[in-house]
């Protein structure tokens, strides 16, 4: 196995710890998205749903307990109170939004060639 498929492996891992902690905290429709042949800037993708903008804020929160000492946030973008905040590990973005912002924003119809690798209803 290569450097770059370890890493890819190490990325998905902590993907899935985000997704089952959103699980735990309540949110709904839970996708990753495997975007390493369709982007050059990530290798998956997470979209979350929240019910409330705060709801949005405890979840990031939380990830970044989650992930802290596993990657280092490269960017992060928006308020829970916009419906949308945006976490950027590089090989890792995770989206939290409230429903009306998703729908509206479509990412899995504008990452449709990505590979969904889990929902979580």
């Amino acid at each position: 196995m290569s450097d770059s498929e370890r890493y890819s492996e190490v990325i998905l891992n902590i993907a899935k710890l985000v997704a089952d902690d959103a699980s735990e905290r309540l949110a709904s429709d839970i996708v990753i998205l495997d975007t390493r042949r369709v982007s050059g800037f990530s290798d998956y993708f997470v979209i979350i749903t929240g019910e409330t903008t705060r709801h949005l804020q405890t979840m990031s929160a939380s990830i970044a307990r989650i992930i802290k000492g596993r990657l280092k946030i490269n960017h992060r973008e928006g308020l829970g109170s916009s419906g949308w905040v945006l976490l950027d590990y590089s090989g890792l973005i995770i989206h939290l939004m409230t429903k009306d912002r998703r729908e509206y924003y479509d990412l899995e119809g504008l990452w449709s060639n990505a590979v969904e690798v889990l929902r979580m209803q």
